[in-house]
């Protein structure tokens, strides 16, 4: 679809902690930015009627409910039918929207889209992707907490579906695809992992061996292949070590007069890596595999990530990535 053409995207209202106010702010700046969007924002009355109204290119689709973030997500999304995050997945599955993105109940969302939207035919499961913020290159992987419990030939298909993501969406062109391992032997892993291997080798061409978890964040290669269950651990893993990092880094700096004067002076350079490993840019999380462009943002999403979360269900959909990932598991 040319970036020219309207793309309609449904924007879950209350999803996230700091909703509705920032999801509302990042709303209007994503229409801002992008004049051939269109928005379907859905939650309360209250707060998606008054917003619709006064925003060109936006409509207000009402949800009397909203799915908590602590409650069972496959239980939420059976019972409340009405809620924000069920109504956003039926409008993709209507066809009045062509994507959905929210920055509520990761599972949820999962479990929505998956019930509501539906598989793309010949996909066995669909998964949850992320771009990992490395200082040196983004990094695709998958799947980072759709899939606990994996059978080898499901990661074949995860590194199809996230190769394709890496190209159009990330821009990695030519991406190395690896799978996780405890070492970079052919013959190294858990029966799990030799089976996952053998399936990666046959069905992935881009596919170029096992990888370990160092080469994760020295970005040795484009594309990461794990199970759900992995592949969670290592993200916040992730996460915590540059949270952590990044306290004590500003600690030192500030702990007496000579290291502030030099905190000062690399100011600039330390804004550039902070830039460099922020989550914000790429907006959230895809899931791939089912019928439209799915986004799930993290929780904590301020109204810059809401933006991007939107751009990329948009971008999701122009470049046509459910019809390729069609071809490619049909292949």
């Amino acid at each position: 679809m040319p970036l020219t053409e309207n793309v309609t995207i449904a924007v879950d209202a209350m999803g996230g902690d700091n909703a509705p106010s920032v999801v509302l702010d990042g709303v209007a700046a994503a229409l801002a930015e992008d004049e051939n969007l269109q928005v379907v924002l859905v939650g309360p009355a209250d707060v998606v009627e008054p917003f619709a109204s006064t925003h060109n290119r936006c409509t207000a689709a009402v949800a009397t409910e909203v799915i908590g973030m602590a409650e069972h997500p496959a239980e939420a999304v059976r019972k409340k039918k009405d809620s924000s995050i069920v109504i956003g997945c039926k409008l993709v599955k209507e066809g009045k929207a062509q994507g959905f993105f929210s920055a509520g109940s990761t599972g949820a969302c999962l479990a929505g889209a998956t019930l509501g939207i539906g598989r793309i035919k010949g996909v066995s499961r669909p998964c949850l992707c992320s771009v990992i913020p490395s200082p040196v290159a983004p990094v695709v992987m998958a799947d980072i907490g759709a899939n606990a419990d994996c059978k080898p030939e499901y990661l074949a298909q995860f590194a199809q579906m996230a190769s394709i993501y890496a190209e159009k969406i990330v821009g990695i062109k030519s991406s190395k695809c690896a799978l996780l391992n405890i070492g970079e032997e052919d013959t190294k892993g858990s029966q799990f992992a030799q089976a996952a291997f053998a399936q990666l080798k046959e069905k992935v061409p881009n596919f170029v061996g096992n990888c370990e978890g160092r080469d994760i964040i020295a970005a040795n290669y484009d594309v990461i292949v794990t199970d759900g269950f992995t592949g969670n651990v290592v993200l916040k893993t992730i996460e915590g070590t540059s949270k952590t990092l990044f306290k004590s880094v500003k600690k030192v700096f500030l702990s007496n007069l000579a290291t502030k004067l030099g905190a000062l002076a690399i100011k600039g350079k330390l804004s550039e890596l902070a830039n460099s490993i922020n989550p914000d840019k790429f907006g959230g999380a895809p899931l791939l595999g089912v019928k439209g462009a799915c986004i799930v943002g993290h929780g904590s999403s301020n109204a810059d990530a809401i933006k991007n979360g939107i751009h990329a269900s948009s971008k999701v959909v122009r470049e046509d990535v459910c019809g390729l990932i069609s071809q490619a598991v049909s292949r």
